[in-house]
Parts: C-alpha cells; structure tokens; sequence
C-alpha cells in the first residue's frame, strides 16, 4: 500500500525518509519509513480503523495523534495490548488490531 495521506517533509521531524520499512496489519502489506509508529504509518496509508470496542465492536481509530492514545491498542506477534501511538514499526512487523472478533 502507498503511502498516500502523508504529510510533506518537516524540518524537525523524526522520519528517516531514506530508509523504507515493510509490515503488516491484518495480513494486508503496508510500508512506512524508519523512526514511524505504527499509528503514523498506518494513517499515511490512509487505514482509518485500527481496533473495535470492547463491548459493541464499534470502530475505533486514530484520535489524538499522541502516543497514550486509548483507541489505538495493538497486538504485535504474540504481544497483546501494544500501544500503536507508542510502538515504532520494524521491518517484518505483524500487526493485528485487537477485539475485533466478531468483525
């Protein structure tokens, strides 16, 4: 997936722009660059649905845009409840978005 929702170039931004990595968010490929969060790069693919609440599996998304941001819980490989605010994606990083059963 291209990564068409981002923001242009900022003086003082983290990003390594250089430097491409490769993930996946429910089995779909995604690519964000070095120093991303999961949560960064997902909106700059332009996913608006990272998990569901817990109790009516209502969609939940990006909010704040800060890193203690309470719709955005992830699960990485085997690691439930990873912050996607929070977490910098990795080459070959498996996401999946948690509650979500039944979709």
């Amino acid at each position: 997936m291209s990564m068409i929702y981002r923001l242009p170039l900022r003086p003082t931004e983290v990003l390594d722009r250089s430097r491409h990595v490769s993930f996946s968010f429910n089995r779909t490929h995604y690519t964000g660059y070095a120093g991303d969060t999961i949560a960064s790069a997902l909106a700059a693919s332009g996913v608006r649905v990272v998990s569901r609440s817990f109790k009516y599996h209502r969609p939940r998304g990006l909010m704040t845009a800060g890193w203690l941001d309470p719709n955005l819980m992830v699960q990485v490989g085997a690691e439930p409840n990873v912050r996607a605010g929070h977490r910098r994606v990795a080459d070959g990083m498996q996401v999946h978005s948690q509650d979500t059963w039944p979709s």
